[in-house]
Protein backbone atom coordinates (compact mmCIF):
# COMPACT_ATOMS: atom_id res chain seq x y z
CA UNK A 1 0.00 0.00 0.00
CA UNK A 2 1.42 3.29 -1.33
CA UNK A 3 0.65 6.60 -0.09
CA UNK A 4 -0.53 7.92 -3.25
CA UNK A 5 -2.95 5.09 -3.44
CA UNK A 6 -4.09 6.53 0.06
CA UNK A 7 -4.85 9.93 -1.86
CA UNK A 8 -5.11 9.24 -5.41
CA UNK A 9 -6.41 13.20 -6.11
CA UNK A 10 -2.65 13.92 -5.03
CA UNK A 11 -0.31 12.41 -6.74
CA UNK A 12 2.60 13.37 -4.26
CA UNK A 13 1.79 12.09 -0.56
CA UNK A 14 0.65 14.89 1.77
CA UNK A 15 2.69 14.11 4.85
CA UNK A 16 6.37 15.35 4.97
CA UNK A 17 7.45 13.26 8.46
CA UNK A 18 7.73 9.78 8.67
CA UNK A 19 4.98 10.06 11.79
CA UNK A 20 2.30 11.53 9.64
CA UNK A 21 2.99 8.76 6.38
CA UNK A 22 2.22 6.20 9.57
CA UNK A 23 -0.97 7.95 10.37
CA UNK A 24 -2.06 8.08 7.45
CA UNK A 25 -1.26 4.36 7.04
CA UNK A 26 -3.20 3.44 10.50
CA UNK A 27 -6.14 5.31 9.27
CA UNK A 28 -6.46 3.56 6.33
CA UNK A 29 -5.98 0.31 7.56
CA UNK A 30 -8.56 1.52 10.75
CA UNK A 31 -11.37 2.81 8.16
CA UNK A 32 -11.32 -0.35 6.03
CA UNK A 33 -11.99 -2.57 9.29
CA UNK A 34 -14.75 -0.05 10.32
CA UNK A 35 -16.38 -0.16 6.99
CA UNK A 36 -16.75 -3.90 7.37
CA UNK A 37 -17.91 -3.57 11.05
CA UNK A 38 -20.41 -1.18 9.60
CA UNK A 39 -21.78 -3.29 6.73
CA UNK A 40 -22.00 -6.35 9.02
CA UNK A 41 -24.44 -4.28 11.35
CA UNK A 42 -26.38 -3.15 8.16
CA UNK A 43 -26.61 -6.69 7.37
CA UNK A 44 -27.92 -8.03 10.77
CA UNK A 45 -30.50 -4.86 10.52
CA UNK A 46 -31.51 -6.19 6.81
CA UNK A 47 -32.00 -9.49 7.97
CA UNK A 48 -34.56 -7.88 10.45
CA UNK A 49 -36.54 -6.02 8.11
CA UNK A 50 -36.54 -9.28 5.77
CA UNK A 51 -38.11 -10.89 8.55
CA UNK A 52 -40.56 -8.34 9.45
CA UNK A 53 -41.68 -7.95 5.63
CA UNK A 54 -42.53 -12.03 5.76
CA UNK A 55 -44.75 -11.84 8.70
CA UNK A 56 -42.59 -14.23 10.75
CA UNK A 57 -42.47 -13.41 14.15
CA UNK A 58 -40.69 -15.74 16.08
CA UNK A 59 -38.30 -15.48 13.07
CA UNK A 60 -38.27 -11.64 13.26
CA UNK A 61 -37.91 -11.94 16.99
CA UNK A 62 -34.06 -13.77 17.11
CA UNK A 63 -33.23 -11.60 13.88
CA UNK A 64 -33.95 -8.82 16.23
CA UNK A 65 -31.93 -9.86 19.10
CA UNK A 66 -28.81 -10.99 16.96
CA UNK A 67 -28.83 -6.95 15.74
CA UNK A 68 -29.09 -5.63 18.93
CA UNK A 69 -26.16 -7.90 19.97
CA UNK A 70 -24.00 -6.82 16.97
CA UNK A 71 -24.86 -2.83 17.23
CA UNK A 72 -24.23 -3.14 20.71
CA UNK A 73 -20.31 -4.96 20.21
CA UNK A 74 -20.53 -2.15 17.12
CA UNK A 75 -21.58 1.00 19.91
CA UNK A 76 -18.61 -0.67 21.91
CA UNK A 77 -15.89 -0.44 19.20
CA UNK A 78 -16.94 3.22 18.15
CA UNK A 79 -18.73 2.69 15.52
CA UNK A 80 -21.67 3.88 16.21
CA UNK A 81 -22.79 6.46 19.74
CA UNK A 82 -24.74 4.81 21.98
CA UNK A 83 -27.82 6.87 21.30
CA UNK A 84 -27.89 6.41 17.99
CA UNK A 85 -27.87 2.36 17.94
CA UNK A 86 -30.55 2.24 20.84
CA UNK A 87 -32.65 4.81 18.27
CA UNK A 88 -31.78 2.46 15.05
CA UNK A 89 -32.78 -0.79 18.10
CA UNK A 90 -36.07 1.03 19.40
CA UNK A 91 -37.48 1.41 15.81
CA UNK A 92 -36.67 -2.40 14.71
CA UNK A 93 -37.85 -3.54 18.26
CA UNK A 94 -41.38 -1.43 17.13
CA UNK A 95 -41.59 -3.34 13.62
CA UNK A 96 -41.20 -6.57 15.06
CA UNK A 97 -43.94 -5.65 17.75
CA UNK A 98 -46.18 -4.59 14.99
CA UNK A 99 -46.17 -8.15 14.51
CA UNK A 100 -47.21 -9.61 16.96
CA UNK A 101 -50.71 -7.54 17.55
Amino acid sequence: MTLTTLCPYNPRPMANTSSAKKKIRVIAAKTEVNKSRRTRVRTFIKKVDTAVATGDHAKSLEALRKAEKEMMHAVSKGIYKLNTASRKISRLNTKVKGLAA
